[in-house]
């Protein structure tokens, strides 16, 4: 005990003894499970299938779909998804801009509400978490997904089937190496396509309402 100090100074160090009495067989146990955790986490970490597999690219769509961030998986559609995605987002930010611009009331209120969600997406992978959202991907997904059962892969193609018996086609993205889900390509690229038209639409719609301001004055 230190020279002066009480009885129980809470300023005086436990001997090693009391140190260790503290934690008793729980607390031994609770560190016991903490520690076994942490090292198990670190194992599945270290064995988590790469990006550059079809496995490892599924589980990150699985995982993604658990929290249910539709966001977190863009990097895991392929390539032409990607682009439509952006390609969406763009042609309807144009579209809105220009509706605003040159349109005569109600069409400019009626179009630009009608562009507002989607030109309003920052960036391709919330204008794909809208399209995921409104259109039930997101539920469709946590439904279907389950463990993998079987992967076949066929050059830059695989396909993932599941224990459910539900397949998950894949293809490789050249640019990177990681594989993309093409499940939602089709959808994309048409979204893509006919925003592109509407805004050719608008585009010459514009252009004669701007052609009528000048006359008119």
């Amino acid at each position: 005990m230190a020279l002066g100090a009480a009885p129980n100074d809470p300023a005086e160090p436990l001997p090693a003894r009391a140190r260790a009495s503290l934690l008793g067989p729980w607390g031994w146990f609770g560190a016991f499970v903490l520690l076994s955790l942490g090292a198990w986490f670190a194992l599945a970490w270290l064995r988590y299938p790469s990006d550059r597999t079809p496995e490892g690219a599924y589980l990150r769509v699985v995982t993604a779909v658990n929290r249910g961030r539709a966001e977190d998986f863009f990097a895991y559609l392929e390539t032409r998804a990607q682009h439509a995605c952006f390609t969406i987002r763009d042609y309807r930010k144009r579209s809105r801009e220009r509706v605003l611009a040159a349109y005569p009331e109600p069409e400019r209120t009626r179009l630009a509400a009608l562009y507002e969600e989607e030109a309003a997406t920052p960036d391709g992978p919330q204008l794909f978490a809208l399209f995921a959202k409104r259109r039930g991907w997101l539920t469709q997904l946590r439904r279907d997904m389950s463990g993998i059962a079987h992967v076949e892969r066929r050059a830059e193609r695989a396909s993932i089937e599941t224990v459910r018996g539900t397949r998950y086609p894949l293809r490789i993205r050249e640019e990177n190496g990681i594989w993309g889900l093409t499940l939602f390509t089709a959808e994309l690229v048409a979204e893509a396509e006919r925003a592109a038209r509407d805004f050719e639409l608008i585009e010459r719609a514009s252009l004669d309402y701007e052609r009528e301001k000048q006359i008119g004055r």
